[in-house]
């Protein structure tokens, strides 16, 4: 199984500096978990499909996380809407998983909103509709927005 990181984005993990990134082992684990759901599954099923077997994966794991999990959004004080996450894991890491055949801006825009949303640091970006796992680690950045 080869994993594929798309060089596209300064938010993307880099491989072999993983442990010196913020939470970088539990990304690894993430991600570890990840290789072996698109491994047994491979490409072609919905987004929910890979979610169930996330959250299976992870539970054999031993990570502690929450599944879709709600957050209102506010305009000028107002409540206009909901947005749901699929992944907290740790506290710590927001993950979104997608089943598209390419990672568009779009999807990582999406990270990024998720992120300030939710108020969290560090995010991961899953795509299982790929022949090869995709996945980006996502920062906020303070100078967006």
């Amino acid at each position: 199984m080869h994993q594929k990181q798309s060089s596209q984005s300064s938010n993307q993990a880099h491989h072999g500096s993983d442990n010196s990134l913020q939470h970088g082992d539990l990304t690894r684990r993430i991600i570890g978990c990840a290789m072996k759901v698109h491994t047994a599954l491979g490409n072609g099923f919905q987004e929910v499909i890979y979610q169930r077997a996330m959250a299976i994966e992870m539970g054999y794991e031993g990570l502690a996380f929450e599944r879709e999990k709600e957050l209102p959004v506010f305009y000028r004080g107002e409540n206009i809407g909901i947005r749901r996450v699929d992944f907290f894991v740790g506290n710590m890491i927001m993950m979104e998983l997608k089943a598209v055949i390419k990672l568009e801006d779009v999807h990582l825009s999406q990270a990024m909103n998720y992120l300030e949303a939710y108020k969290m640091e560090i995010g991961l970006l899953i795509n299982f509709g790929a022949r090869s796992l995709e996945f980006k680690r996502v920062h906020k950045k303070a100078d967006k927005r």
